[in-house]
């Protein structure tokens, strides 16, 4: 019997090719089957660990006493740890911030080959008790399968974005049991857009997704709730304050994540036992609250369905997965924080339910309805997607009666958030790294310069009582359209532009009025920390060529003009900064077709490399020069490609290698030495 390839596959398929809808259609549904497949596994997997840890191992060390629950997130984290260090190499970025790097700057190409041991580090994390979600691994099992049919079928760029998103939304959809939530969180986490002509392939994939999830795990919500109503139009001022509590929670939410993160990075300590302390850690918490191990479901339920209404109690369940998390996470435990904010929003709202209710006792405040709210409140703030926290507790609760004070609550944690903390928990993640996205895949160039970089410091001012025939002549002599005005005092008042000079003339003669009495008060400013688009963007708007630039402190104190004729400087400035970023993105996608991490160097003065040219250096065998940034210009290097100092070199190394790369970079060469030509 003649046996069949996937290869044989492909030839059909170029033989008798079909139209792009329907290739592009059976792959949406073939990843949306694969991902809910592949999280339906997960999730059993999760439940196996867990029931040997805490149901099995816990009977069997129960005589001991209670604290023996610290071994089990010990255990795995010295697993997580061992498996990390030995299978999994480093990677640029973590979770979904390496989705969405990889869809804005390398075609959403994705290591596919590494997942099985990811997921296997995120099931004994969880299983073992860390304080993190299963949604981020979900999320990176089904877009690495949008990227691996993607790469295979040899796909555009665009088509293997468009199929990693779609698996990123069938991820969450098997994940949640929500599968308009994951078309969402596609929308506005990974691609960043809402208006895309990909829709219908993520829709597809997210639909076929939650049906292979109901068909083997039942129709059934995540939580079930009881019947909720919205009393009063003055519960909103409740929902105001639950909203704003939400969002500096969100905020503080955060920065504890990115602080544990550097925390223990900044440790002398092997990185394959810090998961084992982070356990530890957690462990010895759980002893006293062992609701915080793992995700948390049953207490967010017991909450929920009005069990737990006991104020302090859910405080400090709030307050330590606020703390367990980063710290499961910095530690090097792998999971989600999307799980752990909707336990932290739920205890938040819960508690605040529980005071409300305490405090005024007519209004027949319900705790739960608020702790509902305050689960999609902690969600949108940390994540900075509103549409994707509602349509999620929606689906995850199927219950539509309290809308109105769920999108205000919403809304008001996620300006909040956005206040406090300009970036998303995931795109925060990028900018520490120097990357910022803007409408999921352009990478901003003029919004990367500030404007206290190429604004004009030492600017002259007009005073207030100069006459005007005076400062036409200045003017004139300066060959400039406009001044600013100052005071006596030395603050700004206006500006003094000749079209004001030439109006005070035709009205009067001109010649002996002063500047402060035509010149325009009614003043449009620019700030130092403000990105240079934004600023270019009012001058367009309010149609001028200048812009006083001011200290937010004191909108009267000058500091400088921003002109248009600056952004010729900054956009030199900018494309320097994107040469950079492609730069990086180069890295990337190299790391991601070798498997290898690429590190970059800079050429110190009298270095062994400076000067000299690439096939005269005696580079070591094991590594291969990828790319030469040399200011704006971008080169790839070859054999007769002069290096100079000051040159920022990437390359591929591995073992010893790595480090005599960096010696040729930075110190002159030795007489020995094995030549080689990249």
């Amino acid at each position: 019997m003649k046996k069949y390839s996937f290869a044989h596959l492909l030839n059909w398929v170029e033989r008798f090719p079909l139209p792009e809808t329907v290739i592009l259609g059976g792959l949406a549904i073939l990843v949306g089957l694969s991902a809910a497949a592949g999280v339906w596994l997960f999730k059993r997997l999760i439940e196996l660990v867990q029931a040997f840890f805490f149901t099995e191992l816990a009977g069997r060390l129960a005589p001991l006493g209670k604290w023996t629950v610290v071994l089990f997130p010990l255990i795995g984290g010295l697993l997580v740890g061992l498996i990390v260090h030995s299978l999994i190499k480093p990677e640029r970025h973590h979770g979904v911030a390496g989705i969405i790097e990889s869809v804005a700057l390398v075609g959403g190409r994705l290591p596919y080959r590494s997942i099985p041991a990811k997921a296997a580090t995120a099931v004994l994390s969880i299983g073992s008790g860390a304080s993190v979600g299963p949604e981020d691994p979900s999320v990176q099992i089904g877009a690495n399968l949008g990227s691996l049919f993607g790469q295979v079928t040899k796909l555009s760029e665009e088509r293997v974005r468009t199929l990693v998103a779609a698996g990123a939304a069938a991820g969450i959809a098997a994940a949640f049991n929500a599968p308009i939530a994951g078309v969402f969180f596609a929308l506005e986490i990974i691609l960043g857009e809402i208006a895309t002509p990909s829709l219908g392939m993520l829709l597809l994939a997210s639909v076929i997704s939650a049906v292979f999830t109901q068909a083997v795990s039942g129709a059934e919500p995540a939580f079930h709730v009881p019947a909720y109503a919205f009393n009063s139009a003055w519960e909103l001022l409740f929902y105001l304050v639950l909203g704003l509590c939400a969002g500096l929670t969100s905020a503080l939410y955060i920065r504890l994540l990115f602080l544990s993160q550097d925390l223990f990075h900044s440790w002398r300590f092997p990185n394959w036992l810090k998961p084992a302390l982070a356990g530890l850690l957690v462990g010895a918490t759980g002893i006293f609250l062992p609701q915080i191990f793992g995700v948390g479901y049953a207490s967010v339920e017991a909450v929920l369905q009005g069990s737990n209404t006991d104020l302090w109690l859910l405080l400090a369940l709030m307050a330590a997965k606020l703390v367990l998390t980063p710290v499961s996470i910095g530690g090097g435990f792998v999971g989600g924080v999307f799980a752990p904010s909707l336990f932290i929003g739920a205890m938040l709202g819960g508690a605040f339910g529980v005071a409300a209710n305490a405090l005024f006792p007519p209004l027949e405040i319900v705790p739960a309805a608020f702790a509902m709210v305050g689960m999609a409140a902690v969600l949108a703030g940390a994540i900075h997607a509103p549409l994707t926290a509602i349509l999620l507790l929606f689906e995850m609760t199927n219950d539509y009666r309290i809308i109105l004070p769920l999108m205000f609550a919403v809304v008001i944690a996620n300006l909040v958030s956005r206040l406090m903390q300009k970036d998303s928990v995931y795109i925060h993640s990028l900018v520490r790294k120097g990357v910022r996205i803007q409408r999921g895949r352009d990478v901003e160039v003029l919004d990367g310069i500030r404007v206290e970089e190429v604004m004009q410091a030492d600017y002259p001012t007009l005073r207030e009582d100069e006459s005007l025939l005076s400062a036409a002549k200045r003017m004139v002599r300066m060959d400039t359209y406009g001044l600013p005005v100052l005071t006596s005092k030395g603050e700004l008042c206006g500006i003094l532009t000749l079209q004001d000079i030439n109006r005070a003339g035709e009205r009067s003669g001109g010649a002996a009025r002063t500047v402060g009495a035509v010149c325009n008060r009614s003043l449009h400013v620019a700030f130092p920390d403000e990105s240079l688009g934004v600023v270019l963007h009012r001058m367009s708007v309010h149609d001028v060529g200048r812009l006083p630039v001011v200290s937010r402190q004191d909108a009267r104190r000058l500091l400088g003009i921003i002109r248009r004729s600056d952004a010729v400087r900054a956009y030199d400035m900018a494309l320097r900064r994107n040469t950079e970023l492609r730069h990086r993105a180069g890295q990337v996608r190299l790391g991601l077709i070798s498997g290898v991490q690429v590190e970059e160097m800079r050429i110190e003065q009298g270095a062994a490399c400076d000067g000299r040219m690439v096939q005269e250096i005696p580079w070591p065998k094991e590594s291969v020069i990828a790319s030469l940034r040399r200011g704006r210009r971008l080169l790839i290097p070859r054999g007769d490609t002069t290096l100079y100092a000051g040159d920022v070199l990437a390359f591929v190394a591995e073992g010893e290698a790595r480090q005599k790369v960096r010696t040729l970079c930075q110190q002159p060469l030795k007489s020995d030495g094995e030549e080689r030509t990249p």
